[in-house]
């Protein structure tokens, strides 16, 4: 099936062992200050010192890793307890609309976890005791980052469109553009403006961007600088963007950056996000084939989930008991029609025409197993279980579709950047928050 309609299995490199060994820590000896107190409340929920102090001590924990000067601690605290508030009220619309991650899904996605760390289950648990991690406290903190994920794409990601009007405009401008294959290496500061502020707070807020770039003219390391200053994501991680492709930034961004060389740093660009400051530490060109031919499928399928009503066992006796009737003659269209839990159902299990990588491992290994008519063994994948029939093949020069999907993929993604931002900032001003600041 097609993994653009379906969650991609998640890979997580072990990234939260560390955080999670050092909260494990903070149980067994303690927190930073004694007694227990609330420091904001937020909506109908609360955040306690116990609960900051545990992020707090998994924070330094991460910056000491990266080497970079942590800022004063009061600073530190303010900044992280914005962020734990920004997920908060991510996880209370989420309750609110009643979006859950299951027990099912959970495991089949700490099964993914495993197998991207090359272990099996067994192996990585063992893992994680010998770091000292609660497996609990580890599958508690996936089903977070899951359901958070699921929220962005439900609340955000699916609602941004992409015209063929666009696709055109953004080919044309590339066509014409000679730094267009260019990818950036950057790291960046973002000073959040706060939805519907006023002259004043948009003013407070440049000033505050305005000290951060004094820093850094001044000297000052720009993993230091994010970490104090910073509103974004990775400001804990010193900043750092990675590689992005021209074509993914801003056109404010792109600008200034094709001006710049590495090691440069731009002034404020304000966006209506906030105030950014950009580094540019390095630059490439990427080499890219005008020429793509590829092997296609037509495909149809039948899929039985796997959910909190299906086991495995249960979906693989229905799927099996389905396969029998089409050996026995059936027609796979009106099975797929009638028993099918895919969106494909409706038009009797037709995929279309299937690329290379636009399914999951196990569905395109057995459908390239299969000569034109068969239908497959069932088969198993982290979403169910299918029966697979392919219809016709074809060899195709996918150049030009390559080049638009490519390209709506670009400006889906520039798009989504910005309406994250502004959706969580919406969210963030909706939200009902009282500070305990003399406790923090």
């Amino acid at each position: 099936m097609r993994t653009n309609y379906l969650i991609h299995p998640l890979i997580f490199l072990v990234v939260l062992t560390t955080n999670l060994a050092v909260a494990q820590q903070s149980d067994n000896t303690g927190t930073i200050k004694d007694i227990d107190h609330i420091i904001a409340i937020v909506n109908e929920e609360c955040i306690t010192r116990r609960e900051l102090d545990e992020i707090l001590k998994i924070s330094l924990k991460q910056l000491q890793k990266q080497g970079i000067q942590p800022p004063a601690n009061d600073v530190l605290e303010k900044r992280l307890l914005e962020r734990e508030i920004l997920s908060l009220v991510q996880l209370q619309l989420a309750s609110e609309i009643g979006m859950t991650i299951g027990d099912t899904e959970l495991d089949q996605a700490l099964t993914r976890i495993a197998k991207g760390n090359k272990m099996t289950k067994e192996e990585f648990y063992s893992v994680l005791r010998q770091e000292g991690i609660s497996y609990g406290k580890f599958r508690e903190e996936i089903r977070k980052e899951m359901l958070l994920l699921r929220l962005k794409e439900r609340e955000v990601i699916q609602k941004i469109k992409v015209s063929e009007g666009e696709v055109d405009n953004f080919l044309y401008t590339q066509a014409n553009l000679s730094d267009s294959s260019d990818e950036y290496l950057l790291s960046h500061i973002m000073v959040r403006i706060p939805e519907q502020a006023s002259v004043i707070k948009i003013e407070i807020r440049r000033q505050h961007a305005e000290a951060a770039l004094a820093k850094l003219k001044n000297g000052d390391e720009f993993a230091e600088v994010a970490a104090a200053f910073s509103d974004a994501a990775d400001a804990l991680k010193g900043g750092k963007l990675g590689w992005r492709p021209v074509t993914q930034l801003p056109i404010n961004f792109s600008e200034v950056l094709k001006l710049m060389k590495p090691g440069e740093l731009t002034q404020i660009i304000r966006s209506s996000s906030g105030f950014h400051i950009l580094k540019l530490l390095e630059r490439r060109s990427k080499i890219e084939y005008d020429v793509v031919v590829i092997d296609q499928s037509h495909v149809r399928h039948i899929l039985i989930k796997v959910n909190e009503l299906t086991s495995t066992t249960d979906a693989q006796i229905r799927i099996t008991r389905l396969k029998e009737r089409l050996d026995n003659d059936a027609d796979f269209e009106e099975l797929a029609r009638l028993h099918s839990e895919d969106f494909t159902a409706s038009a009797g299990g037709d995929l279309g025409w299937v690329s290379p990588g636009d399914t999951v491992a196990e569905f395109e290994q057995a459908m390239n197993g299969l000569q034109l008519g068969m239908v497959s063994e069932p088969v198993q994948s982290t979403f169910g279980w299918h029966l697979i029939q392919v219809i016709d093949r074809r060899t195709k020069d996918v150049s030009n579709e390559q080049q638009r999907r490519k390209a709506s993929k670009t400006i889906r993604a520039r798009k989504s950047n910005t309406a994250f931002q502004e959706w969580l900032q919406q969210l963030r001003d909706q939200a009902y928050v009282e500070y305990r600041y003399e406790d923090v």
